[in-house]
């Protein structure tokens, strides 16, 4: 039986501690630095956008299982760190942060492990300085098997590429360009893909890739594409949910849903019975990532 694109349970993190993350910063260039408002205001206004998509997700039909960060971890929420199977099995990924590290609490894991096995933890790689971060490094095409991923700092190619053979899942390697002229850092950022359709981005992908990965993309689905300006808007860092009855929605940033244009929007109607979005504002300019990056999957 062929695994489901996507689920209608979501794991959150409500951070103890939110602010731009000083390690992070090097490679991840949608982060903002404002030295004018306290760690204790942004802080605030995160656990109220937390709160709010919380309840746009629960008042949609969504499963939302919440757990408390801890400090010392500013990026705790985005649980980027584990991955779940549809067979209940999970594994755990290396970091390139070394507050991110911190944030696989034991107390965390051990909650995972009531409901999934896990087969497989790679955190060992963090002290060969080889980085593979979940679901941000790896968009995952579940229903054809399928890994797309970009090269950055935060995803080792040969890494992806081990992973990928142990797994029995096709990878599709590229590379990309960001408005910094750095590779994008997460492949989150430009890409997420559907049940029957996926948003992308190729004006980023280096050119000597891109028709691979069109190719690649329009095999099994329709393709909306993104602007490199809507990617500054986090458009890419979508995630396809269900609710309880099975209808499949797209959950987005408010900043992401202003951005698509009528054209997008309509395409994307075809496939979704609803837009589930939030203004996650304060979220995306410390923390550097949106909507996609607050959820981890629970199959």
């Amino acid at each position: 039986m062929k695994e489901k694109q996507s689920t209608n349970h979501i794991f959150m993190v409500e951070p103890a501690e939110f602010y731009m993350n000083p390690q992070t910063l090097e490679s991840n260039h949608y982060q903002i630095e404002d030295e004018d408002i306290s760690k204790e205001t942004i802080l605030d206004e995160a656990i109220k956008e937390f709160k709010n998509f919380y309840e746009a997700l629960t008042n949609n039909g969504v499963n939302v299982t919440a757990l408390k960060g801890i400090k010392g971890c500013p990026d705790h929420i985005f649980p980027n760190w584990f991955i779940t199977f549809e067979d209940k099995s999970m594994q755990i990924f290396s970091m390139r942060a070394e507050n991110r590290r911190k944030e696989k609490t034991p107390e965390m894991i051990e909650f995972l492990k009531q409901e999934y096995e896990l087969t497989d933890d790679l955190s060992h790689y963090e002290e060969k300085d080889l980085f593979l971060e979940s679901t941000s490094s790896m968009v995952f095409d579940r229903v054809n098997r399928v890994v797309y991923a970009t090269s950055s700092a935060r995803t080792n190619p040969e890494l992806t590429k081990k992973w990928c053979e142990e797994n029995k899942y096709e990878l599709v390697l590229f590379e990309t360009q960001s408005h910094t002229g750095d590779p994008i850092y997460h492949t989150d950022v430009l890409m997420y893909v559907g049940t029957e359709v996926i948003g992308i981005c190729f004006e980023v992908i280096k050119e000597e890739h891109r028709e691979k990965v069109k190719e690649m993309v329009s095999k099994h689905h329709e393709v909306v594409e993104i602007t490199k300006e809507q990617i500054m808007d986090f458009c890419g860092n979508s995630l396809e949910v269900a609710n309880n009855d099975g209808d499949l929605m797209l959950v987005m940033s408010k900043r992401a849903h202003y951005a698509y244009n009528k054209e997008q929007i309509a395409a994307l109607n075809k496939f979704y019975k609803k837009f589930i979005y939030a203004d996650l504002s304060v979220i995306e300019k410390f923390g550097g990532g949106s909507a996609r990056c607050m959820l981890s999957e629970l199959f």
